[in-house]
Order: C-alpha cells, then sequence, then structure tokens
C-alpha cells in the first residue's frame, strides 16, 4: 500500500513539472531574441502554464488564446512549480522587479529633477534610435515627437539614489542597456497609452530602464509613477514655454528668456528651477529641479532648488537630420 502511494505520489510530481507558475506578470514573446509580442500578452502568477520546452535559459509555453498559441518566457519568470499566495500575487503585482515584500514602501519622493527632451534635438544626436528612424511611413505625417518635449525621466534626488530593491541580475540588465530583458511595468491600458504619446522612447524600451532605475525609489508602483511623469509632461507640453518653442524653432534663444516664461506659466520663481542641457549649440533638454512627487508642476517647481545652468543659449531644432 505505502508503495502504491509512493508511486502515485512520484507520479503526480513528475506530471506537475508539465505546468509551472509564473512569478510576475512576464511578457510571452514570439521568439526567443524578444522581439516581437503580439497581442502584448503576458504570464499571470495565478494560472499554471503548460511547458513544452526549454533550451538556452528560456521556456517555450502553452497560452491559450494568445497567436501563436506558444510563446518563450526567460525561465526567471517560472521559478516555482506550486501556485503561489495570493498575498504574494498583489504585492508582486505592483511592482514587476521590486521586492516589496521585504521592505516597507517608503514616502513619495521629497526631491526629483524632471528631465525633457525637445524631441528634434534628442533625434539629431541620436538617430540610430527606433523613435527617430523615419521610414516611408513618417513621409504621410510627423512623427510622435516631433516638435514638442518628450518624457525623458523623472529622477528622484540625489543622483545616487537609484535601483531601490532591484534585484542584481536586472540592475546588470539594465547597465548594460539590455532594456528587452527588463520586465514590463505594470500599467493600465490608459497609462500606457498615454505614456507613449509623452514618451517616444518607448520603442527603444525607455520605460523599462526609467522605472528600473528611477521610478524604483519614487516611492510609489508604476502605475502612480508615471501618472505623475505623465501630467508634469502635459503640463509644459500645454505651457507658453511649449508655444514659444514652436514659435521660434530654428532660432537661437536664451535661458533667460526661457525662465521668464517658466515664471508666467507656473508662478514668479519657477524659472529659477530650470536648467538648459545643450549638445553641439542645440537645446537638448530641460532639467526641472523639483520637490516632493504627487503634486501640481507649479507646487513642485515652487519647493524645488534653484539650479545653475552651464548652458544660457542655443537653438531649437528643427524636425529632420542635417547633412
Amino acid at each position: 500500500m505505502r508503495i502504491f502511494f509512493l508511486l502515485l505520489f512520484l507520479g503526480a510530481t513528475l506530471f506537475s513539472r508539465d505546468e509551472l507558475y509564473p512569478t510576475t506578470h512576464c511578457p510571452a514573446f514570439n521568439n526567443m531574441k524578444h522581439t516581437r509580442n503580439s497581442g502584448d500578452i503576458y504570464l499571470d502568477p495565478k494560472v499554471g502554464y503548460e511547458v513544452k520546452q526549454h533550451h538556452k535559459g528560456q521556456y517555450l509555453v502553452r497560452i491559450p488564446g494568445a497567436n501563436p498559441v506558444q510563446r518563450w518566457v526567460d525561465d526567471s519568470c517560472l521559478s516555482s512549480k506550486n501556485k503561489p499566495n495570493v498575498s504574494s500575487v498583489s504585492v508582486d503585482t505592483k511592482s514587476v522587479e521590486v521586492d516589496t515584500s521585504k521592505r516597507e514602501r517608503p514616502q513619495v519622493s521629497s526631491e526629483n529633477l524632471l528631465a525633457l527632451s525637445w524631441h528634434n534635438a534628442f533625434c539629431e544626436t541620436h538617430r540610430y534610435k527606433k523613435e527617430c528612424k523615419r521610414g516611408w511611413r513618417s513621409l504621410l505625417g510627423s512623427k510622435r515627437g516631433d516638435d514638442s518635449f518628450v518624457l525623458h525621466g523623472l529622477w528622484p534626488q540625489p543622483r545616487q539614489k537609484v535601483y531601490c530593491g532591484v534585484e542584481r541580475r536586472y540592475i546588470t540588465a539594465d547597465k548594460y542597456k539590455k532594456w528587452n530583458k527588463l520586465p514590463e511595468p505594470k500599467l493600465s491600458s490608459n497609462t500606457k497609452s498615454g505614456l507613449r504619446e509623452v514618451m517616444p522612447g518607448i520603442d527603444s524600451g525607455l520605460h523599462r530602464h526609467e522605472w528600473i532605475k528611477h521610478g524604483s525609489c519614487y516611492g510609489t508602483d508604476a502605475q502612480a509613477y508615471f501618472e505623475d511623469a505623465i501630467a508634469l509632461t502635459d503640463a509644459v507640453r500645454h505651457s507658453k514655454v511649449s508655444t514659444f518653442f514652436k514659435k521660434y524653432t530654428g532660432k537661437r534663444v536664451t535661458l533667460a528668456r526661457i525662465r521668464a516664461l517658466f515664471d508666467e506659466s507656473f508662478g514668479k520663481g519657477a524659472g529659477s528651477r530650470v536648467e538648459l542641457r545643450c549638445n553641439r549649440g542645440m537645446i537638448t533638454e530641460l532639467w526641472l529641479h523639483l520637490g516632493r512627487g504627487g503634486q501640481p508642476l507649479e507646487a513642485m517647481l515652487k519647493e524645488g532648488r534653484s539650479a545653475h545652468s552651464r548652458c544660457t543659449r542655443g537653438v531649437i531644432d528643427a524636425v529632420g537630420f542635417r547633412r
């Protein structure tokens, strides 16, 4: 009788190995190079998946309803054959790569820096980036981000405040710019759509890098972090500053004029928190030194520290590449 139950137990164990449960919401790719995810499919930690193959650090799993039905995921995603408890799942969905179960979430960062790129100038100096390549489709209209400020990142300060609670493997991947190996931040469809509008760099995986390196130290989950970043970016894009940049595209302008426009748009003293970043004589970015997160831009500028800017003037670059 004991032998019977032992064989039954071993049989069940062997069978269970064909079905594994993910520990996070992992993206499921069509191929091993992780260059395509048809249907934007993610594994659900509450669901077991049939494993078809294991090869070179990746699992081939079957996902009913997906097209194609068989997808590749990193083996680190399927680290347990047992279904995790619901409480661990609820913690993990807030921040895929940050182990929040081992520490309390800090309050929202009290000092931050918002980096906004003038997209024309960024692409002038980063032509190889996916978001800057101009194929035949772009001839039918402007690309996302042309003639506007786009989100580079929202960075908790001081600058050494990075990778808070992030696993070593993700830190290593990030430092080697293997952003396709980083987990996708858990965002609502509306937030992801809004982020795609203000951050063309999402095509290059910039949002994964920003969340891992900086967002993990912001003090919220990815949803709240990117909601704040989008709102702050939109505030500048709908201000007199943005109107001025569009009007004087191709012209050389001064930091003093830009700071005056920030004062007009966001209150007296706001301009003193603005720093210009320049390259090849072009204004490439605005760095806004802000206070505590989770507030409107006016309030965050008011709480920010005064900024010193090495660049005091520059050209507002026009769309398209120079020779």
